[in-house]
């Protein structure tokens, strides 16, 4: 799902220093990196609000999230100083999953030392189709001295309403093509929604610059036009202190939907700013629901067979090691349930048992724990060993379907309880096993009989037993309905991420299913007032390395001139 982001401040510290008047603050987001193998990316940096300790920016960001997947996302605000280096005032990090689950989902945190607090917002990303555009330029005027070649790029902004009034920010920027006064550029494929927010009439700044690797680019001209003008146009003369500096020829010029497949000439124009139906799924999405307040609730199930082995002895799936590292199942409750304990609001979850004996008799659903519900994730894992502490005796055989069906009931009863407040609700039934269910058939049909519950159920086998059978489980039954996941924990024990990802992997289309079937449309987005929201407390900052800048011949004489002095 694609989703926009927007951040603001309040309470900033004034950094610009004694008799230099009040910072001009400006954001840089950047993403980071979901594993070893990748990079952080910058999402790029906000417009600068000047003489201001509260900034409500305009610019908005677009990141792809997927649920299971992490994705945080750092904030750094820095005072802009005309002259030398820009000055921090702060940063936080925000959790996507957690932001999206949130009220209003909006979250805010608090900058080290009283530095102010910085609100990170999520909604679902407009989609306003592509422009697909391939340009050249013609007869350029070089700014780059007799002896060199201008590295022409282009770049469009356009106006964005910010907190002190209008700014016009840069929406898309080309390449560079070096030594050429008669650049072709890559086709480019450009979001509407941030280039123009579906106005196809709204001004754009189509501006040319020569390239410096100080980032002190040179403006070769510029024009002003549309994506209807770019559409209509075969090329533009560049201006430039009132002087014609070249052209931009536009060779290609087309309109795609959000798949990118051309929308044809003969489709109804929509009016400005508003979304062509055809253009979008008339289904809700898994994002529109929890953008709406659907909460994600969230009940865990474990198996306490005796097949798991003398928890007293090493090795054994529920030894609890006496270095603290958690055995396999605690990795698999840390790892699914913190992913989806940020939906409820309420962070309280059940946690039943099953395969035990208790006063002689096997049970197949007991409370685990001294309280009905846990306190968050770490009050599932202290539920979890207390279980060891109540006189069970780990018997057989592997039966879950008095689980399923407790999950099924409490989860009708939940969404009808929210339903009556013009809410809604959905469960997600987390089963840990070490084996194949005794009964693969009657649990089949299990899942079959609860299919028309707000539910969903993730099984995941922890172990080397042979889980073949449980595949099974994994396919819809005889009412058509999938409501199952099984996942293999030891094919993704190694990769934490690999295994939220495949085991959540599911769910969104499960929840917008259960909904949609039953003709429940998402509510409309909370709306949140600032003193509504809580504000986290402060956290230690992050430092991301950033590249060095390599310095033009004109900079590194004037430095070795300074040094001399």
């Amino acid at each position: 799902m694609k989703l926009q982001v927007s951040v603001k401040a309040t309470d900033l510290q004034n950094v610009a220093g004694a008799f230099k008047g009040t910072s001009d603050p400006f954001a840089v987001l950047t993403l980071l990196a979901k594993d070893r193998n990748s990079k952080p990316v910058i999402l790029g940096k906000t417009e600068v609000v000047k003489n201001s300790l509260d900034a409500d920016w305009a610019s908005t960001f677009f990141v792809d999230f997927e649920l299971g997947q992490p994705a945080n996302i750092l904030v750094k605000i820095f005072d802009e100083v005309s002259e030398g280096d820009n000055k921090s005032m702060g940063s936080c990090l925000f959790n996507i999953g957690a932001t999206l689950g949130a009220k209003g989902n909006t979250k805010a945190k608090k900058i080290q030392d009283d530095g102010g607090k910085i609100y990170l917002r999520v909604e679902k990303a407009k989609e306003f189709g592509l422009l697909r555009l391939k340009m050249a330029g013609e007869e350029l005027s070089n700014t780059d001295g007799w002896f060199n070649k201008s590295d022409p790029f282009y770049q469009f902004r356009k106006k964005d309403q910010g907190f002190r009034g209008s700014e016009w920010n840069i929406v898309h920027k080309s390449e560079y093509i070096k030594d050429n006064l008669d650049p072709e550029w890559d086709e480019a494929q450009i979001d509407l929604g941030a280039l123009c927010g579906g106005d196809h009439d709204q001004i754009l700044y189509l501006d040319l610059y020569d390239n410096e690797s100080s980032g002190e680019h040179e403006l070769m001209g510029q024009i002003e036009t549309s994506v209807n003008g770019l559409l209509e146009s075969d090329g533009f003369t560049l201006m430039k202190d009132g002087e014609e500096t070249g052209r931009i020829i536009v060779q290609e010029a087309e309109l795609l939907d959000e798949d990118g497949n051309p929308i044809s000439e003969d489709e109804e124009e929509t009016p400005a700013g508003e979304v062509p139906t055809e253009w979008t799924s008339n289904k809700a999405s898994f994002t529109d629901y929890i953008l709406g307040g659907c909460e994600i609730n969230m009940c865990v199930a474990i198996d306490f067979t005796g097949s798991n082995g003398d928890p007293r002895q090493l090795g054994t799936l529920h030894h609890f090691n006496s270095d603290g590292s958690k055995n396999d199942y605690e990795k698999a409750v840390a790892a699914i349930c913190g992913v989806l304990a940020q939906y409820d609001s309420d962070k309280k979850f059940p946690v039943y048992g099953f395969g035990a004996k208790y006063d002689g008799e096997v049970n197949h659903c007991f409370q685990c724990g001294e309280e009905e519900e846990a306190d968050g994730v770490e009050g599932i894992l202290e539920a979890y060993k207390h279980t060891f502490e109540t006189g069970l005796i780990m018997s057989s055989p592997t039966v879950v379907t008095t689980v399923l069906e407790k999950a099924a009931e409490a989860a009708v009863q939940s969404q009808a309880a929210a339903a009556s407040q013009g809410k809604q609700k959905y469960t997600t039934l987390v089963i840990l096993t070490d084996g194949a269910v005794s009964d693969v058939q009657a649990t089949a049909e299990c899942l079959a009989a609860i299919s028309f519950a707000p539910l969903s159920v993730v099984i995941v086998g922890i172990g080397s037993a042979d889980f073949g059978s449980m595949q099974f489980l994994d396919d819809s039954g005889p009412s058509g309905i999938d409501i199952s996941q099984f996942v293999d924990f030891n094919a993704h024990q190694h990769d934490w991420k690999s295994l939220t990802s495949a085991t959540l992997d599911e769910i969104p289309k499960q929840l917008v299913n259960y909904f949609w079937s039953r003709g429940i449309k998402p509510n409309h987005p909370d709306q949140v007032e600032e003193e509504d929201i809580v504000v986290e407390p402060e956290e230690e900052e992050i430092e991301i390395p950033q590249p060095v800048k390599k310095l033009t011949k004109k900079q590194l004489k004037r430095q070795k001139e300074k040094e001399m002095a």
